[in-house]
């Protein structure tokens, strides 16, 4: 698939403020399955210093600094990407096939950030690794069946909503609440799989759903490390694994990393401060499948994190 992607934030300010520093998730993965072909970013005011940076994930990452008072912030994303289908999971796994749980020795130390349980001390979430436990039965510990199973699990017990406000929940509340957006389920999916000794994060980016929806929007997933075949999406709140309609922006072991931006201002007390965004997609060639029944589904991953 190949695409063009304008993203747009707005702020406008009812009194003069001053823009502290602003970090920007918003240039698409340029290797692996996804091939960037052009990307350009305006700002306006202009940084007074703008550089890039490479994230612990091997993403871009993009930091500003300003100098200056402004009434206003606009941020303007311009990308085309092209995206090919990845080979079978089965194919590339072969006779190789990663038994569950995988043991934590035999992995690269590089993915260890990507084992660690969500509580303060490094543990798993009690709901996640019954969840994975679950998963786990019937699989005859077999990874691939295991991931199956689990994508299935999620969507049975927990209903697929909107939320463009707030964190990803721990596994624990999605659970006990029956209800997450797109982020909940993601954060889910990750810690599961990470109680079976099976590396996994959290993805940002955009899914260009068939037919198009009204509206795009950000959207999440988890990216999960399968050994002799490497990174791979997984859509629990969509199709399982992904095709070539995902785009990815960003990854980390850590959903807050993922922000298309985050920053901070200051100004007068009680300054008021107004936001929209768009994003605008245009498919630059056809003949790709759609999304499950065909709908966006999970338009909703925060755009933007003002701090």
């Amino acid at each position: 698939m190949r695409a063009r992607l304008i993203h747009t934030f707005t702020y406008r300010y009812d009194a003069p403020v001053l823009l502290g520093p602003h970090r920007f998730c918003l240039k698409p993965r340029g290797q692996g399955f996804q091939r960037l072909l052009h990307f350009h970013l305006e700002i306006s005011p202009d940084p007074n210093r703008l550089y890039p940076l490479m994230a612990a994930s091997g993403d871009e990452i993009l930091r500003a600094r300003f100098a200056g008072s402004t009434d206003h912030f606009c941020v303007r994303a311009i990308s085309e990407v092209e995206t090919q289908t990845a080979p079978l999971l089965e194919a590339c796994l072969e006779e190789n096939e990663p038994q569950l749980p995988y043991p934590v020795g035999h992995l690269n130390g590089d993915l260890m950030g990507s084992l660690e349980g969500w509580l303060p001390n490094g543990q798993h979430d009690p709901a996640a690794v019954d969840l994975a436990q679950e998963a786990l039965m019937g699989s005859d510990q077999r990874a691939l069946m295991f991931l199956q199973q689990l994508v299935e699990i999620i969507q049975d017990r927990v209903k697929y909503t909107q939320r463009h406000v707030g964190p990803a929940w721990p596994a624990g509340r999605t659970l006990k609440e029956r209800v997450g957006s797109c982020r909940d389920l993601a954060m889910l999916m990750v810690e599961a799989c990470r109680c079976v000794g099976l590396p996994a994060r959290f993805v940002s980016g955009y899914h260009l759903v068939e037919p198009k929806p009204e509206r795009y929007d950000l959207h999440a997933w988890a990216e999960v490390y399968l050994p002799g075949a490497g990174w791979r999406g997984f859509d629990p709140s969509g199709i399982g694994v992904i095709d070539d309609r995902y785009i990815t922006l960003a990854t980390s072991s850590k959903p807050e990393l993922t922000a298309a931006i985050t920053g901070s201002f200051s100004g007068p007390p009680g300054v008021n401060s107004d936001f929209s965004w768009g994003i605008d997609a245009e498919l630059l060639d056809a003949g790709h499948a759609p999304g499950r029944n065909g709908t966006s589904e999970a338009a909703d991953l925060p755009v933007a994190e003002r701090l």
